[in-house]
């Protein structure tokens, strides 16, 4: 029984500093954009810019490509592979 609640004492911690570091990279980045679209908007008398369809892809598939490396960060090194 004890063991289970080690077990779960890590994955929460994990959840934990996920969360609180997702939040505070989801902080910065909205203060940057608001900031940059800001600086935009005084450029253009006030009227902030759309964002371009393909960048807003782009920056989806960015957003996979950071969430995958976590996960394969998770697994541990390469395993099988030398050199």
């Amino acid at each position: 029984m004890m063991d289970n609640d080690n077990n779960d004492n890590w994955k929460n911690q994990t959840y934990l500093m996920g969360g609180i570091v997702g939040g505070l990279f989801g902080l910065l980045a909205a203060y940057l954009f608001n900031r940059a679209a800001e600086e935009e908007a005084e450029r253009n008398g006030g009227k902030p810019t759309k964002i371009p369809t393909m960048q807003l892809i782009g920056l989806s598939l960015s957003g996979l490509n950071f969430i995958r490396q976590i996960t394969e960060a998770g697994k541990g090194g390469k395993q099988g592979k030398k050199r």
